[in-house]
């Protein structure tokens, strides 16, 4: 795992100072864990302390989503265990997933999210760890438990007590599937769904009242999210995701249900409920039936405008509860810093999905063996059926190794736009960048961490297609190496990143330290589709005191930019796109 010590120990430092700024609001950490309550409209702990809860989804760890392992067109993790089954038999799948299970989430990603500024963590519970689906008990109406569920749950609560961070349960694949929306709960849409049918609202209730019976006196425990993210309309089949819902009946007596069952044996944990729509659509549930209950709304691809959370603090101040951002992310850093300042200026804490995927956009990115992307091509009809012992070698190692914490990619740019960034507006070095008395070279693509506009600038570095009506867009068009709008791509021959679809106007800065004060010559590395790019540089903030053009190659070559003159010590080079269209891999001082 590649990190940069230096630049991890400022952003660490950085962040416990913006903690500290707020600490007259919050409490982040205790000596001793308390457990947490609705106070009006705050989540406070046992000493009546607010409490703003900062924290992480452990999505793909019990709840496999096709897009996490970019199996996507497969969806559900029952159709991708089939499609493996298919491959290399029954015993040799359920070998994988218990590897998966096992390696999957670990202490040390529990201790790395302590380390860096998260106090909770959102448990995403597939009920089939837990209990028999319906179709599958012994005995009809009954319940048998299952141990599998429950111990990984006592040990992530145990990780996460020895680092005094909260877990929240979450019920994320309730039996039979709570919605249209299939792979985020595993539905088999060829069985009864949790709406359509009565035992499986019954399991999902009792399950609820087990889970509560056996944490009811651990305060780690944080909260109780009954039921992720409901989507299904009950008025109107052809509203198939709730969002025009007006009355939620079968939602709100489910949830009361729920709530009678906790209560029978815990009244010291919160309870957190989620509206129809993917946690958005409260007609009909409220006003709360608890007086220890927390609301939950989740936020994915809109703008970060107060107005885009007004119905939701409408909400809160009307019933006098707390609002919980309790998912939210899929997004660039510029979107992340931008919706946790929004929310965290209203007293509202969240948590962030996932932790890690084999995606590039989240704190840690599972870098794949080269057998598995073999097999998701096949998976995809781009390549040729493996045969069983490839399959399972791949498989095993992806399991086994690749999604392990230490052999995973970590990306500090995005933690230090969820925590640093979202009250400084510093710049910040990506990687220490020394030069000599004699010079030094540095990769384009270790600009500095910071906002738009500060650290660098490209046109396109959010996706807000939910609030634009407009199709998905990516910032990052390589969806690779960084998560800022910039746009980074491979080169296999140079075996190296580089900066590509540079358009006009824009730029990155650099952070670099100078041993000696003097005249520097700069060249830059580059390729251009035309003849018309034009490359700039100022440093320290002043105008531009050099021009470079660019000629038309398919080739890296090498252009002189300019000289430029360097303080002993630190300081900031910015190159400006005064004409796009080409591409940048490196830059080089020489004196």
């Amino acid at each position: 795992m590649n990190i940069q010590k230096l630049t991890i120990k400022k952003i660490l430092l950085a962040a416990c100072i913006g903690l500290a700024s707020t600490a007259s609001l919050i409490s982040i950490a205790n000596a001793q864990q308390s457990y947490l309550r609705a106070d009006g409209q705050y989540i406070v702990n046992e000493q009546g302390e607010k409490v703003l809860l900062r924290g992480m989804g452990l999505g793909g760890w019990m709840l496999q989503e096709g897009y996490m392992l970019k199996l996507g067109n497969l969806g559900q993790q029952h159709v991708m265990r089939a499609k493996i089954e298919e491959l290399i038999g029954a015993e040799a799948t359920q070998e994988f997933y218990d590897a998966w299970l096992a390696n999957h989430t670990t202490k040390a990603d529990i201790d790395a999210m302590a380390k860096w500024g998260f106090n909770s963590v959102r448990l995403p519970m597939h009920f089939n760890l837990y209990t028999l689906p319906i179709e599958q008990e012994p005995v009809k109406g009954q319940n048998t438990w299952l141990e599998k569920g429950f111990e990984m749950t006592d040990q992530l609560v145990a990780w996460a007590k020895a680092n005094n961070m909260y877990v929240i349960l979450d019920l994320h694949a309730a039996p039979g599937g709570q919605g249209n929306d299939l792979a985020i709960s595993d539905r088999n849409p060829n069985t009864p769904s949790l709406w359509q049918s009565e035992a499986n609202q019954q399991k999902m209730v009792e399950l609820w009242r087990k889970l509560a019976q056996r944490y009811a006196n651990e305060p780690t425990v944080g909260a109780y999210d009954i039921i992720n993210e409901p989507n299904w309309g009950f008025e109107n089949a052809d509203d198939k995701n709730g969002c025009k819902e007006t009355k939620n009946e079968p939602l709100k007596k489910l949830m009361v249900d729920v709530t009678k069952a906790i209560r029978s044996v815990d009244n010291k944990h919160m309870i957190i409920i989620e509206g129809n729509c993917w946690g958005n659509n409260y007609a009909g549930v409220l006003p709360q039936w608890d007086n220890n209950m927390v609301l939950s709304f989740h936020k994915y691809w809109n703008n970060n405008t107060l107005g885009d959370i007004k119905s939701h603090l409408e909400l809160r101040e009307k019933y006098n509860m707390p609002i919980w951002l309790g998912e939210s992310g899929e997004n660039s850093n510029l979107w992340f810093t931008d919706a946790i300042s929004l929310v965290e200026s209203q007293g509202i804490g969240w948590a962030w999905w996932p932790l890690k995927k084999l995606g590039f956009n989240n704190p840690l990115e599972v870098k794949p063996n080269a057998g598995y992307l073999a097999l998701v091509d096949y998976w995809n009809g781009n390549g040729e059926k493996p045969s069983a012992a490839v399959a399972k070698k791949a498989l095993m190692q992806l399991a086994n190794q690749d999604i392990r914490f230490e052999n995973t990619q970590y990306h500090p740019d995005v933690i230090d736009a969820m925590f640093r960034q979202t009250y400084s507006k510093l710049n910040m070095p990506f990687k220490e960048h020394r030069i000599t008395k004699s010079g030094g070279n540095l990769a384009a693509v270790d600009y500095d961490m910071g906002h738009s506009g500060i650290a660098y600038f490209d046109k396109d570095s959010a996706n807000y297609h939910i609030s634009a009506g407009s199709e998905r867009m990516p910032w990052n068009r390589g969806t690779t190496y960084r998560n800022e709008g910039v746009d980074i791509a491979w080169d296999e021959t140079k075996k190296a990143y580089f900066i590509n679809h540079i358009e006009t106007g824009e730029w990155t800065e650099y952070t670099i330290e100078a041993d000696k004060a003097g005249s520097y010559t700069l060249t830059a590395q580059v390729k251009s589709t035309t003849d018309t790019g034009r490359i700039t540089v100022s440093v320290n903030n002043a105008p531009s005191v050099s021009e470079a053009a660019i000629s038309q190659s398919d080739k890296w070559q090498s252009v002189a930019v300019g000289t430029i003159t360097l303080l002993q010590g630190t300081n900031k080079i910015r190159i400006h796109a005064k004409a796009g269209g080409y591409e940048l891999l490196s830059l080089q001082l020489k004196r």
